[in-house]
């Protein structure tokens, strides 16, 4: 149990974005939008950095500002870091970007929607304008999970934006990380009926069952990699639905945002952050650690400049790794 702090709080405030780029999504999501805003205590914000937290599946920025029983929300966690002395001051930004289909990867999808575009030109210079803060080399992005992997291609493909990322259990090596839930997606698609039923029946479901919940992210992964608007909810997979036999075009649909395979093509981007931080946990219950390596050592060969870290849990409850990477995101774009 985290022992509560007598640092200052910080301010915490909620802004409403209308996303003109969100109006008439294909899911029908809400395009107007709240980002809760933390600004650190006795500080306008003006100057300082601004960091911008993506959550993993599931998730929204305004579930990181809930109370949180048995520890520290994270605005707590950064007034006791900055209150501390452990981290410089910095503006830190929590948007929503739930979706129906349960969670955001944070790229352009013709089907879960433009979130890279969204994020880019719409959250981040509303908050910048509204705050004074950020700009051109004092944005960062940080985030676990499928936050993680948010954070790590924007830092790959949208590296001229950011100017530093932390990727927690990332995405990754998407052969070990995803390929393995196919054959319970087509279980619970031939059960229902087809992937039209699935849906029906979930959103009708008061209490979705987590393993539900997992083929939704299965759904929603291929909503975001390989879009078909043609299809119900988006969704094409890239198996066969009686054999799972891979289709390897449409596979290869989804490798193209594999990490492993974007930094083949992006490594010079990295290159030009001020600060890279990756890791996860040595017994990560999905094998993303095993893709971090790979990650890293690639990196390594090709000269990026980045911290990697291993620690000894798995991908549950890892909030606590924040007080690692903040402040290094901090100090580094102060």
């Amino acid at each position: 149990m985290t022992a509560r702090h007598n640092f200052p709080s910080g301010t915490l405030t909620r802004i409403h974005i209308e996303s003109d780029l969100l109006k008439g999504n294909f899911l029908g999501d809400p395009h107007i939008r709240a980002i809760d805003v933390w600004v650190p205590h006795d500080h306008s914000g003006a100057g300082l950095p601004l960091l911008v937290d993506l959550t993993g599946y599931t998730g929204s920025g305004l579930a990181h500002t809930s109370w949180k029983n048995f520890g520290e929300n994270v605005p707590e966690r950064l007034d006791r870091l900055v209150g501390s002395g452990a981290m410089k001051p910095c503006v830190v930004a929590f948007p929503d970007c739930f979706t129906r289909l349960g969670g955001n990867q944070y790229v352009n999808s013709a089907v879960m929607g433009p979130w890279a575009d969204v994020i880019l030109t719409e959250f981040v210079p509303a908050v910048e304008a509204q705050l004074k803060c950020g700009g051109a080399g004092r944005r960062g992005v940080f985030g676990k999970s499928s936050g993680g992997y948010g954070a790590i291609y924007h830092a790959l493909v949208h590296g001229r934006f950011w100017a530093g990322a932390a990727c927690h259990s990332g995405d990754m090596d998407f052969e070990l990380c995803y390929a393995r839930d196919f054959p319970a997606a087509l279980r619970a698609i031939a059960k229902a009926g087809s992937i039209q039923a699935f849906m029906d029946k979930l959103e009708a479901n008061p209490k979705p069952s987590g393993g539900d919940i997992h083929v939704l992210m299965t759904l929603a992964m291929a909503a975001t990699y390989d879009p078909d608007p043609s299809a119900p909810f988006g969704v094409r997979l890239p198996v066969d639905l009686q054999t799972c036999v891979r289709d390897q075009a449409l596979w290869a649909n989804w490798l193209a945002f594999d990490p492993l395979t974007l930094v083949e093509s992006h490594f010079e981007t990295l290159k030009g952050l001020k600060a890279l931080f990756i890791d996860c946990g040595d017994i990560d219950q999905y094998d993303l650690v095993y893709g971090a390596r790979r990650l890293h050592t690639r990196l390594e060969a090709l000269g990026v400049n980045h911290v990697y870290e291993e620690f000894p849990d798995d991908h549950s409850g890892i909030d606590y790794r924040m007080d690692v990477s903040l402040p290094f995101l901090a100090d580094r774009l102060s």
